[in-house]
């Protein structure tokens, strides 16, 4: 089976939102890092002092005729066609260890 990995990096309190719509496309789960940007915007003042804008990464691993569905889901529920809302790449995945499906163990080289 191929999988891709869904990457997606949301202002920090709305994983979990998009998280509940990826699923809703067919997602199986996903894990939510929080993050600090490091760009050109990341950076807010708040009566003259720098404040860091907190991030979360969202990652989803995909079986590769499902990323398209869950993408477009995701893309939706986090608004990411606005600008300063988020990015989301997609990465092919070339192995994958210990992904429980239907309750097997699997260990696959693609």
């Amino acid at each position: 089976m191929k999988y891709d990995a869904i990457f997606v990096v949301l202002p920090r309190g709305t994983a979990e939102h998009v998280m509940n719509i990826a699923k809703e496309a067919g997602a199986q789960g996903g894990t939510i890092l929080l993050a600090r940007g490091t760009g050109l915007y990341e950076a807010k003042t708040f009566f003259g002092l720098t404040v860091d804008v907190a991030k979360e990464v969202l990652f989803v691993l995909t079986q590769k005729e499902d990323t398209e569905r869950i993408l477009e889901a995701i893309v939706k529920a986090g608004h990411l066609e606005k600008p300063g809302r988020g990015i989301a790449f997609v990465m092919n995945i070339d192995r994958t260890v210990g992904l429980v499906n239907k309750g097997e163990f699997k260990s696959v080289k693609q």
